[in-house]
């Protein structure tokens, strides 16, 4: 979760002002939290209060939780159609296939136990709002790649998993993106490409450079890389310390209370 977020800090001011390189202070006075982070901590807390109970529990925690933050964090930057769901009397799924189904997914992968818990959990927290097969593709594809490395498993077997979702990855580098790619909202067009920047990446820091580098919708990316390589690299104390100095206090207790909670001691 914690990588997660600051993927999408570090990420968030380059979002319409793409940085196009690796050199480049990864926070500033103008580094801010947006609508990722928020819905990443509304989908671990419903975890957190949830995630062993029945299906309907899960989903009625996620719309709850996702509808209170994200009304209270309205000023984070969301989507037409999200902002839309979020302010309906009766929230429905609307068949999208954006990549905020993604961005929010990485605390799936921290807290499910097995591969077919990885599978469930994410459609269940995915499919109340990206009901679309690429979305929800899109979600358990970052899911599962972040629960395999959290298991120790090597780059090349996280690799040849990810291929299973999109064949295409390993067809382009991030010196390659890095000249080509474009701002694309859809999972289709983001996954692979925060993918890349994780099989690229030497460590943590070096793969949220990597993901910031290459263009693009550069806080999600970075969200979507940074939670898997939070699970297998690690984060150093000061990249965890620095998120406190950009998140409200609010959402610093709610992290808090739920890694206390949610990451289940085996």
């Amino acid at each position: 979760m914690r990588g997660a977020i600051f993927g999408d800090i570090a990420g968030s001011r380059f979002e319409w002002r793409n940085c196009r390189k690796k050199d480049f202070p990864l926070f500033a006075e103008d580094s801010f939290f947006t609508d990722d982070s928020v819905m990443t901590v509304a989908v671990a807390k419903s975890l957190a209060e949830c995630g062993e109970s029945g299906e309907q529990a899960l989903r009625e925690a996620v719309v709850r939780n996702m509808r209170q933050m994200g009304q209270k964090y309205w000023y984070a930057g969301y989507g037409f159609m999200f902002a839309r769901w979020l302010k309906s009397d009766d929230p429905q799924p609307y068949n999208s296939f954006g990549n905020g189904a993604a961005m929010r997914i990485s605390p799936v992968a921290d807290y499910a136990r097995s591969e077919e818990e990885v599978k469930r959990l994410s459609r269940i927290v995915t499919e109340v709002t990206h009901n679309h097969p690429e979305g929800l593709k899109g979600a358990e594809c970052v899911a599962m790649c972040g629960f395999l490395a959290k298991q120790s498993a090597t780059k090349e077997q996280i690799f040849r998993r990810a291929k299973e979702y999109y064949p295409e990855i390993g067809t382009f580098t991030c010196a390659k993106l890095s000249e080509t790619n474009v701002f694309d909202e859809t999972c289709q067009g983001s996954v692979p490409q925060a993918l890349t920047c994780f099989f690229e990446g030497k460590d943590f820091e070096d793969t949220i450079r990597n993901a910031i580098s290459i263009g693009g919708d550069s806080d999600t990316i970075a969200a979507m890389a940074g939670g898997i390589a939070e699970l297998f690299f690690g984060m150093q104390e000061g990249h965890v310390d620095t998120i406190k100095l950009f998140l409200s206090r609010d959402l610093q207790r709610t992290v808090s209370a739920i890694e206390d909670k949610v990451y289940r001691k085996e």
